[in-house]
Protein backbone atom coordinates (compact mmCIF):
# COMPACT_ATOMS: atom_id res chain seq x y z
CA UNK A 1 0.00 0.00 0.00
CA UNK A 2 1.26 3.70 -0.88
CA UNK A 3 2.36 5.80 1.76
CA UNK A 4 -0.97 7.95 3.05
CA UNK A 5 -2.44 9.92 5.32
CA UNK A 6 -5.45 10.51 7.51
CA UNK A 7 -7.97 12.46 5.95
CA UNK A 8 -8.57 16.02 7.06
CA UNK A 9 -12.62 16.84 7.84
CA UNK A 10 -14.51 19.59 6.78
CA UNK A 11 -14.14 23.14 8.81
CA UNK A 12 -17.25 23.52 10.36
CA UNK A 13 -19.31 26.47 9.36
CA UNK A 14 -23.29 27.50 10.03
CA UNK A 15 -23.81 26.59 7.06
CA UNK A 16 -22.56 23.17 5.96
CA UNK A 17 -20.36 20.26 7.89
CA UNK A 18 -17.47 17.64 6.93
CA UNK A 19 -19.69 14.35 6.66
CA UNK A 20 -22.62 12.38 7.94
CA UNK A 21 -25.02 10.18 6.92
CA UNK A 22 -29.12 9.71 6.40
CA UNK A 23 -29.75 6.92 7.80
CA UNK A 24 -33.46 7.29 8.01
CA UNK A 25 -34.62 5.59 4.51
CA UNK A 26 -38.07 3.68 4.42
CA UNK A 27 -40.09 1.97 1.54
CA UNK A 28 -43.74 1.98 1.59
CA UNK A 29 -45.02 -1.08 0.88
CA UNK A 30 -48.29 -2.94 -0.30
CA UNK A 31 -49.56 -6.55 -0.66
CA UNK A 32 -53.16 -6.93 -1.69
CA UNK A 33 -54.78 -10.33 -0.42
CA UNK A 34 -55.03 -11.32 -4.04
CA UNK A 35 -51.60 -11.33 -4.59
CA UNK A 36 -50.40 -12.15 -1.19
CA UNK A 37 -48.10 -15.31 -0.95
CA UNK A 38 -47.22 -17.59 2.15
CA UNK A 39 -44.26 -16.17 4.02
CA UNK A 40 -40.48 -17.82 3.33
CA UNK A 41 -39.24 -20.04 6.54
CA UNK A 42 -36.66 -17.65 8.00
CA UNK A 43 -32.84 -18.63 6.88
CA UNK A 44 -31.12 -21.65 8.62
CA UNK A 45 -28.06 -20.61 10.65
CA UNK A 46 -25.93 -22.03 8.22
CA UNK A 47 -27.53 -20.07 5.34
CA UNK A 48 -27.45 -16.56 6.92
CA UNK A 49 -23.67 -16.36 6.04
CA UNK A 50 -24.53 -17.12 2.47
CA UNK A 51 -26.86 -14.69 2.51
CA UNK A 52 -24.80 -12.00 3.77
CA UNK A 53 -21.92 -12.57 1.97
CA UNK A 54 -24.39 -12.46 -1.46
CA UNK A 55 -26.48 -9.30 -0.41
CA UNK A 56 -22.79 -8.19 0.07
CA UNK A 57 -21.45 -9.00 -3.80
CA UNK A 58 -24.91 -7.77 -5.17
CA UNK A 59 -23.71 -3.82 -3.23
CA UNK A 60 -20.40 -4.34 -5.11
CA UNK A 61 -18.01 -5.05 -1.65
CA UNK A 62 -16.97 -8.19 0.15
CA UNK A 63 -16.43 -6.95 3.57
CA UNK A 64 -19.67 -5.94 4.90
CA UNK A 65 -23.20 -5.97 4.22
CA UNK A 66 -25.65 -3.07 5.62
CA UNK A 67 -28.50 -3.76 8.08
CA UNK A 68 -29.97 -1.66 11.27
CA UNK A 69 -27.55 0.01 13.51
CA UNK A 70 -28.18 0.67 17.45
CA UNK A 71 -25.83 3.89 16.76
CA UNK A 72 -27.87 5.67 14.37
CA UNK A 73 -29.54 4.32 11.19
CA UNK A 74 -28.22 1.46 9.15
CA UNK A 75 -24.73 0.59 9.83
CA UNK A 76 -21.77 -1.59 7.91
CA UNK A 77 -21.55 -5.03 9.61
CA UNK A 78 -18.55 -6.84 8.50
CA UNK A 79 -19.14 -10.81 6.88
CA UNK A 80 -16.12 -11.82 7.49
CA UNK A 81 -12.72 -11.57 9.23
CA UNK A 82 -11.09 -8.61 7.99
CA UNK A 83 -7.34 -7.66 9.10
CA UNK A 84 -5.65 -4.92 10.14
CA UNK A 85 -4.66 -2.64 7.66
CA UNK A 86 -7.35 -4.38 5.48
CA UNK A 87 -8.39 -1.50 2.62
CA UNK A 88 -12.25 -1.94 3.21
CA UNK A 89 -14.24 0.53 0.43
CA UNK A 90 -13.26 3.63 -0.76
CA UNK A 91 -16.02 7.27 0.07
CA UNK A 92 -17.11 7.80 -3.15
CA UNK A 93 -19.68 10.28 -4.65
CA UNK A 94 -20.07 14.09 -6.62
CA UNK A 95 -16.96 16.06 -5.78
CA UNK A 96 -18.01 19.24 -5.02
CA UNK A 97 -17.00 23.40 -4.22
CA UNK A 98 -17.35 23.98 -0.85
CA UNK A 99 -19.50 26.73 -1.59
CA UNK A 100 -21.53 24.30 -3.55
CA UNK A 101 -22.30 22.09 -0.24
CA UNK A 102 -23.04 25.65 1.62
CA UNK A 103 -25.33 25.73 -1.15
CA UNK A 104 -26.83 22.01 -0.74
CA UNK A 105 -26.76 21.85 2.77
CA UNK A 106 -28.27 23.98 5.91
CA UNK A 107 -27.05 23.13 9.66
CA UNK A 108 -29.30 25.21 11.02
CA UNK A 109 -32.63 23.08 9.57
CA UNK A 110 -31.31 20.08 11.09
CA UNK A 111 -32.65 18.64 14.58
CA UNK A 112 -29.57 16.48 14.33
CA UNK A 113 -26.83 16.25 11.52
CA UNK A 114 -27.31 14.80 8.71
CA UNK A 115 -25.27 14.69 5.71
CA UNK A 116 -22.91 12.59 3.16
CA UNK A 117 -20.07 14.91 2.94
CA UNK A 118 -16.58 14.37 3.60
CA UNK A 119 -14.10 17.30 2.72
CA UNK A 120 -10.86 15.86 0.33
CA UNK A 121 -9.05 19.36 0.34
CA UNK A 122 -9.52 23.35 0.96
CA UNK A 123 -11.23 23.27 -2.38
CA UNK A 124 -13.67 19.93 -3.10
CA UNK A 125 -15.77 17.94 -1.04
CA UNK A 126 -17.66 14.72 -1.96
CA UNK A 127 -21.32 14.44 -1.89
CA UNK A 128 -22.00 10.38 -1.54
CA UNK A 129 -25.82 11.79 -1.44
CA UNK A 130 -25.05 12.26 -5.46
CA UNK A 131 -23.76 8.93 -6.82
CA UNK A 132 -21.71 7.55 -3.60
CA UNK A 133 -21.43 3.93 -2.71
CA UNK A 134 -22.06 2.27 0.83
CA UNK A 135 -19.03 3.65 2.44
CA UNK A 136 -21.35 6.54 3.34
CA UNK A 137 -23.15 4.10 6.02
CA UNK A 138 -20.38 3.60 7.82
CA UNK A 139 -21.07 5.05 11.34
CA UNK A 140 -18.83 7.26 13.91
CA UNK A 141 -17.43 5.90 16.51
CA UNK A 142 -15.46 7.40 19.57
CA UNK A 143 -13.74 4.30 19.70
CA UNK A 144 -13.35 3.40 16.17
CA UNK A 145 -11.97 -0.23 14.39
CA UNK A 146 -11.27 2.03 11.10
CA UNK A 147 -10.12 5.10 9.81
CA UNK A 148 -10.35 7.38 6.70
CA UNK A 149 -7.15 7.92 4.71
CA UNK A 150 -6.43 10.42 1.93
CA UNK A 151 -4.20 9.21 -0.90
CA UNK A 152 -4.29 11.18 -3.93
CA UNK A 153 -6.91 13.30 -2.99
CA UNK A 154 -9.61 10.02 -2.64
CA UNK A 155 -10.50 8.84 0.58
CA UNK A 156 -10.69 4.97 1.46
CA UNK A 157 -11.43 3.49 4.90
CA UNK A 158 -9.49 1.11 6.12
CA UNK A 159 -8.97 -1.50 8.99
CA UNK A 160 -7.32 -0.27 12.38
CA UNK A 161 -6.92 -3.30 13.88
CA UNK A 162 -8.52 -7.07 13.19
CA UNK A 163 -11.91 -7.20 12.79
CA UNK A 164 -14.54 -9.97 13.47
CA UNK A 165 -17.96 -11.10 11.54
CA UNK A 166 -20.82 -9.30 12.77
CA UNK A 167 -18.74 -6.20 14.63
CA UNK A 168 -20.09 -2.99 12.73
CA UNK A 169 -17.29 -0.88 10.85
CA UNK A 170 -17.10 2.56 12.40
CA UNK A 171 -14.42 5.17 11.76
CA UNK A 172 -14.16 8.59 13.84
CA UNK A 173 -15.58 11.53 12.17
CA UNK A 174 -13.75 14.33 14.26
CA UNK A 175 -15.23 17.08 12.58
CA UNK A 176 -12.98 20.46 13.34
CA UNK A 177 -13.89 22.61 15.08
CA UNK A 178 -13.42 26.76 14.61
CA UNK A 179 -14.21 27.41 18.52
CA UNK A 180 -17.24 29.31 18.49
CA UNK A 181 -19.40 25.80 19.59
CA UNK A 182 -22.27 26.17 21.85
CA UNK A 183 -24.29 23.57 23.62
CA UNK A 184 -26.99 24.15 20.70
CA UNK A 185 -24.06 22.93 18.38
CA UNK A 186 -22.94 20.12 20.11
CA UNK A 187 -26.45 19.14 20.60
CA UNK A 188 -26.81 19.13 17.05
CA UNK A 189 -23.43 16.98 16.23
CA UNK A 190 -24.57 14.68 19.24
CA UNK A 191 -22.79 10.81 19.43
CA UNK A 192 -24.38 7.90 20.22
CA UNK A 193 -21.96 5.55 19.67
CA UNK A 194 -22.15 3.64 23.42
CA UNK A 195 -18.62 3.41 23.24
CA UNK A 196 -17.00 3.33 27.17
CA UNK A 197 -14.85 6.58 26.08
CA UNK A 198 -17.46 8.07 24.00
CA UNK A 199 -16.58 12.07 24.36
CA UNK A 200 -20.77 12.62 23.80
CA UNK A 201 -20.64 14.57 19.86
CA UNK A 202 -18.73 13.50 16.34
CA UNK A 203 -16.58 16.92 17.21
CA UNK A 204 -13.23 16.14 17.50
CA UNK A 205 -12.26 17.37 21.20
CA UNK A 206 -11.16 20.69 22.15
CA UNK A 207 -7.85 21.62 21.46
CA UNK A 208 -5.78 21.37 24.49
CA UNK A 209 -4.00 24.85 25.10
CA UNK A 210 0.07 25.27 25.29
CA UNK A 211 1.59 26.51 28.61
CA UNK A 212 2.77 29.48 28.71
Amino acid sequence: MASSTRSGPRKQSRTASPKTKVKSQSKSQSKSQSTATRKPAPPSAAEKPRRAADAAAANDNKYFVLRRSAIQGRGAFAIRPIRRGTRIIEYTGERISHDEADRRYDDTGMGRHHTFLFSVDRSTVIDAAAGGNEARFINHSCAPNCEAVDERKRIYIEALRDIAPGEELTYDYAYERDGTEDEDWERLYVCKCGAATCRGTILAPPKKRGRK
